[in-house]
């Protein structure tokens, strides 16, 4: 092959192939660069703080001033959730069930112990991230009774409460090392001691979350005669970026609690520059392709002649081909792994400035864009080897 390689290398252009090698590399690292920081920014903006995914809004009916003054609460019928259900924005739509009993917690640490009245509120486990386990268990036996809290209550205890009572302040990793105890007061002075344990923290709830069976089977037992429609539903929609829910939610005197589109409309327009930009990258790197295969048919054309007396004489098709397939393969790993440390660097510098930023944000993972680079390379590389391959064997 050296021998077919030097005469068929007279008429090689540097300069084309340089430019091919750097279009191909600007249109590599933009594709990866976009997967990457989309991969890594995303869990600050998706709002999926381990019990609620960007795509969930919290609805309830907007209080009215007579309501207020009459006591009368603001529930949901049937009828409205089957209406919002019909809605083209909506996947799904589940109930947040309020406990029919009276709920104290209390906790002691250090020698401190304090206490308060509470209440629970649970949604579908569907809705929810708690385990199955712990979705499933029975809690008519010694279980622990799993509770997500709402930060502003751990932020109002550390620089609220602890702050003025020189207690200590709390993280969230010790508060949810440390057991609570409950007592739990229903109808007729029936009473439940249970033991609970905080496993998780929510920005999006302002409710103490508890797994739906536990409530559903507390209730039956604690409050059987008690019954009570929902005040406030859990829903699933499609696009949360879609102008027909808020249209809707107007109409029909309803409230989004916490803004909780605005994590969903973060998310979804993260994902359209994401996409715009790899667009961006995708076309820089068909472009280069395309000089790439014009270089060589322009080099193929200039030893014509010399390909076709190497064919004549009995050199296979495929083994003429070879010095030009080797020669795009060769480029485009290069182009791969000069790509992919590229990619490492301009990282490891936005990454320390999103830590500023999100002191608590994990890092996403490589393998989505190294395995688009990979993908990519092999793509391109059977394209040329495929394309180089036909235009000797139009020599023919």
């Amino acid at each position: 092959m050296s021998l077919i390689w030097k005469l068929l290398r007279q008429h090689v252009s540097i300069g084309q192939l340089a430019g091919f090698f750097l279009a191909n590399l600007l249109g590599m690292l933009i594709v990866l660069l976009s997967v990457q920081f989309y991969e890594d920014i995303l869990p600050a903006f998706s709002g999926e703080d381990g019990v609620m995914k960007n795509t969930y809004i919290i609805v309830s009916k907007r209080i009215a001033a007579v309501s207020t003054l009459s006591g009368e609460a603001q529930t949901f019928t049937q009828a409205d959730i089957h209406e919002l259900e019909q809605q083209p924005f909506t996947r799904r739509v589940g109930a947040f069930t309020a406990s029919q009993f009276q709920v104290y917690a209390s906790l002691s640490m250090g020698g401190l112990g304090m206490g308060t009245d509470m209440f629970f509120e649970s949604v579908p486990d569907s809705f929810s991230e708690f385990s199955q386990t712990a979705a499933a268990q029975d809690f008519s036996a010694a279980a622990e009774i799993p509770i997500i809290l709402p930060r502003t209550y751990l932020a109002l205890y550390n620089f609220g409460f602890a702050a003025t009572k020189n207690l200590p302040q709390l993280s969230e990793g010790v508060v949810s090392m440390v057991p609570m105890d409950f007592r739990l007061r229903g109808e007729g002075g029936a009473e439940r001691r249970m033991k609970g344990r905080v496993v998780g923290f929510t920005t999006r709830l302002n409710t103490v979350l508890v797994p739906e069976s536990f409530m559903r089977q507390m209730n039956q037992e604690l409050a059987p005669h008690a019954s009570a429609e929902p005040t406030r539903l859990i829903v699933e929609v499609k696009n949360p970026t879609d102008d027909a829910i808020a249209s809707f939610m107007q109409r029909r005197g309803y409230e989004l609690e916490d803004d909780s589109l605005a994590a969903g409309r973060a998310t979804y327009f993260l994902k359209v520059v994401a996409g715009v930009v790899m667009a961006v990258g995708l076309l820089i790197s068909a472009l280069s392709f395309y000089i790439l295969m014009l270089s060589i048919f322009l080099l193929v054309q200039k030893n014509a002649e010399k390909l076709q007396n190497l064919l004549l004489i009995g050199y296979s098709p495929a083994r003429v081909s070879l010095p030009y397939q080797l020669l795009t393969v060769i480029l485009n790993a290069l182009v791969l792994v000069l790509a992919t440390g590229l990619l490492l660097w301009i990282r490891s510098l936005y990454l320390e400035r999103l830590w500023q930023m999100f002191p608590a944000l994990s890092e996403g993972s490589l393998l989505p864009a190294l395995l688009l680079g990979l993908g990519l390379f092999l793509f391109v590389s059977l394209l040329n080897i495929f394309t180089i391959r036909h235009k000797i064997n139009s020599l023919l």
